[in-house]
């Protein structure tokens, strides 16, 4: 079993910064792909970046290529999201979420993923 926490949103002008957290409990986080996922009201849970077991591969999804970056530091049990040149677009509830299977490479698909934190808003407005 892994849990997971978000932290990190808030309110950000557009062209502003935010880093995202996902403290994660259980002893197994360093050995699962992690991703993160958003969502919007009136639209379905989105692919944002995905990365492997030990962050040696990323996936991201095309409106946020070049913007943002997925990280993990497995010493801490924490995987990042640094987002950069926000939009309003990126107006979303963050999710993050863990592959129960071991040594994973990542996946951009929602189902793939067993475990989700409770989701971190993140308000790109001016």
């Amino acid at each position: 079993q892994v849990q997971l926490v978000e932290s990190g949103g808030g309110l950000v002008q557009p062209g502003g910064s935010l880093r995202l957290s996902c403290a994660a409990s259980g002893r197994s986080f360093s050995r699962y792909a992690m991703g993160w996922f958003r969502r919007t009201p009136g639209k379905e849970r989105e692919f944002v970046a995905g990365i492997s077991w030990n962050g040696g591969s990323t996936l991201y999804a095309n409106a946020v290529k070049g913007r943002f970056t997925i990280s993990r530091d497995n010493t801490k049990k924490t995987m990042y999201l640094q987002m950069n040149s926000l939009k309003p677009e990126d107006t979303a509830v963050y999710y993050c979420a863990a592959d129960g299977v071991l040594y994973g490479l990542g996946s951009t698909t929602e189902r793939d993923y067993d475990y989700w934190g409770q989701g971190t808003q993140v308000t790109v407005s001016s």
